[in-house]
């Protein structure tokens, strides 16, 4: 901790200095905000009150995506908007390193749901007759604790990064939120080890996971040609939604980190695109797309309106 005893805090330079621009800005986040959260919760208690959906490894993992979904927006939203309203956007040196962990925890964990979430499609597709020995819950529940911990060392060695930087005088980041590449910009000393130790950490993982995934679902695909069916229409319906979020999440994280330390000026849209957008339209693509959820969600509601009338 002695390397940063020139700095206590950090100040934000934001999206923007404009205070109209901000003032815009602040509504469009707390709404983007509150959609994010009320959509993946409702993506969450749905699949939870409906034991036909919870018993469903797919919607397993989807109730989880959707949760570590919510976790990201909020670790990182409310921060941004309340910073805001404010001419001076800071942090504490703490607080800076909780956000870094948390952010790198929960996007993590959602890496290797992601991955678990192509492999129960593989099987459920390609071994549909091993299906359920296959995927059963004691393997559901183990891949799930891996994600977690997978999360969690994962944020922690970009704490460790963290730590290892002198931080000796700038505070100024340009950024809205704590990640590593902003923070490198402002060590005092020469960051060409550390950068190439985040794209080890980060950039390499996200470059071979998206890899594995694109060819897994190659794969998947490929076993569906033939002529059109039910099954497979529903089946390339159920891939096209985990294709697109994979795309979704991948490309933008791919931007991030498996880059030189300077290569694009747009790196605030990326990381908002990657971490705040991509969570909001995660519940309506797997929502919009598949009829079981929709029913599910009628149901609960329905459900909500009769105990409703009767209070």
């Amino acid at each position: 901790m002695q390397n940063r005893s020139f700095v206590d805090e950090f100040i934000f330079l934001g999206l923007s200095q404009n205070p109209k621009i901000e003032k815009i800005l602040f509504v469009a986040f707390l709404l983007i905000y509150l959609a994010t959260v009320g959509g993946n919760m409702l993506i969450v208690v749905t699949i939870v009150r409906s034991p036909s959906l919870l018993g469903s490894p797919m919607y397993f993992f989807l109730a989880f995506l959707s949760l570590l979904d919510a976790c990201t927006s909020s670790v990182i939203i409310p921060k941004m908007i309340v910073d805001l309203l404010y001419d001076r956007k800071t942090i504490s040196f703490e607080c800076c390193l909780t956000q870094l962990f948390a952010v790198h925890f929960f996007t993590g964990a959602e890496v290797i749901v992601l991955a678990a979430m192509a492999y129960d499609r593989y099987v459920a597709i390609c071994k549909p007759l091993h299906y359920s020995s296959i995927m059963n819950r004691r393997l559901c529940g183990t891949l799930v604790g891996v994600a977690w911990t997978g999360g969690f060392l994962h944020s922690i060695i970009q704490i460790i990064f963290t730590l290892q930087l002198p931080f000796c005088g700038p505070n100024v980041i340009d950024h809205f939120v704590c990640d590593l590449f902003p923070l490198l910009k402002l060590a005092c000393t020469d960051t060409h080890i550390f950068v190439l130790l985040v794209f080890a950490n980060s950039g390499s993982i996200c470059i071979i996971i998206f890899s594995l995934l694109l060819v897994s679902y190659g794969v998947i695909l490929f076993s569906l040609r033939g002529p059109s069916s039910t099954g497979r229409r529903k089946a390339l319906s159920t891939c096209g939604s985990h294709i697109t979020v994979v795309i979704l999440f991948f490309v933008p994280c791919i931007l991030i980190y498996a880059r030189p330390i300077s290569a694009f000026s747009f790196e605030k849209n990326v990381f908002i695109f990657d971490d705040i957008l991509t969570p909001l339209l995660n519940p309506m693509v797997y929502t919009f797309r598949n009829k079981e959820m929709k029913n599910a969600i009628r149901k609960m509601w329905g459900r909500f309106a009769v105990v409703s009338e009767q209070y």
